[in-house]
């Protein structure tokens, strides 16, 4: 059997609603600064219920590198996906590097879905019998490899594309399928990640299930309320996270900074039902993570959950992170904070518990302020961030279909 390669994190960069720069996240998790308000624009959608939404903050695009030649063929979530991915290879002093389109560089990236935009070109076609508005890129804006094959297009990547389109999965998977792909030694580098563009068509798909925030429409900034007992329901948001993982030896040849090491990966399926998530095989995944890294539980310092501050939701997961870890680890998600950016939720919330452990602390879970005592008794941080020294972290995050995945990091050590 081969060996299994090393992989490290040399760059990231990320779009989200509660900054664009890691500094900016920073002070926003800081001073629990919420990025979830109220979106007049959908009051014109009728029968929607929820008003709040997470939209990213402004993202300047530059007007020659993103021409109309060049992005033509990319809705929102596509030009966020490329923005954040030149963003990142510039962090990892690759943006020039024969590597990006020599073969040996490939993609696992995903979204939800393509441009809502371009949907309603085709959608148009099945209520009119009409062709009108559908143009020669409505397809490739639209499909749900959008982000993908626009990163891939644009860098003149050759090497392999996963399309992790997986829901609030799809950036989670991205960087563990990335992270497989180059342990096993198929690339040396990927381009990792997930993105997601905000549209009420989100909105609606949780709203007719009943899971999304609705008491909150006016008072925006006190809700999700991920595992509180007053919670009524997730947000929707928007946003991009790339990351450039690396193999370790090449990383150390060419004398790159090492963020830090991917040491564990586990994905699995509830195979029971699309909407009602699986306790055990929440924590089955968890597990499986574990033993990819080669770890006990108590080797973890900290665990970053997905917590969506639905009723179920939260419920199943706390009692799966509780049946692995107990009370003992400091437990928290960032969705409190920039509410649920679908797609990109696993690579942003990745960055941001990479980026915690390595300066040395723990953002709480804004709006928590009472424990539902039906979820289980984790160790919750709430009201501000701590200070907490952390060597391992693990990240999860958990989708609709029952798709579970965990992710564990470690700061890189010879």
């Amino acid at each position: 059997m081969l060996q299994k390669k090393r992989v490290v994190i040399t760059g990231m960069a990320g779009i989200s609603p509660i900054g664009n720069t890691w500094e900016a996240v920073r002070d926003s998790l800081q001073n629990n600064v919420s990025g979830i308000v109220h979106m007049s624009d959908w009051d014109r959608c009728r029968d929607l219920n929820t008003r709040v939404g997470a939209p990213a903050r402004p993202f300047e695009l530059d007007p020659v590198l993103f021409s109309r030649k060049k992005t033509r063929a990319m809705g929102r979530v596509a030009l966020m996906a490329v923005k954040t991915a030149m963003d990142a290879l510039a962090d990892a002093g690759l943006s020039d590097d024969p590597i990006v389109t020599s073969g040996d560089m490939g993609i696992s990236f995903g979204s939800s879905a393509g441009q809502p935009a371009a949907v309603a070109e085709l959608a148009n076609l099945i209520l009119t019998d009409s062709c009108r508005g559908i143009t020669a890129t409505t397809y490739v804006r639209m499909m749900s490899h959008t982000a993908p094959v626009n990163i891939g297009v644009y860098f003149g990547i050759k090497g392999r594309i996963i399309t992790t389109s997986s829901a609030c999965t799809s950036g989670s998977q991205g960087i563990g399928y990335g992270y497989e792909a180059i342990a096993a030694g198929r690339q040396i580098a990927m381009i990792a990640g997930g993105a997601e563009e905000l549209h009420a068509t989100d909105a609606a798909i949780f709203d007719t299930l009943f899971a999304t925030s609705v008491r909150y429409n006016d008072d925006p900034v006190h809700t999700p309320r991920p595992f509180d007992k007053g919670r009524d329901g997730l947000v929707v948001g928007e946003g991009a996270g790339t990351l450039i993982l690396e193999e370790l030896e090449h990383a150390k040849a060419r004398g790159a900074k090492i963020y830090a090491e991917i040491i564990g990966f586990g994905t699995n399926s509830d195979g029971a039902h699309i909407t009602t998530p699986q306790s055990g095989q929440m924590a089955a995944a968890m597990r499986l993570a574990l033993a990819d890294a080669g770890l006990s539980p108590d080797e973890i310092d900290y665990v970053n959950g997905h917590g969506t501050a639905t009723d179920r939701g939260d419920i199943a997961e706390s009692h799966a992170t509780y049946e692995v870890f107990g009370s003992r680890v400091p437990y928290s998600t960032y969705k409190g904070h920039m509410g649920h950016t679908l797609g990109a939720c696993g690579a942003l919330e990745a960055m941001f518990a990479v980026r915690g452990m390595l300066e040395g602390f723990a953002a709480p879970t804004l709006n928590l302020t009472e424990p539902d005592p039906a979820c289980a008794p984790l160790a919750y941080i709430r009201d501000q961030v701590i200070p907490l020294e952390q060597r391992t972290v693990m990240s999860n995050n958990f989708a609709f279909g029952g798709i579970n995945t965990s992710l564990i990091f470690r700061r890189f050590e010879e």
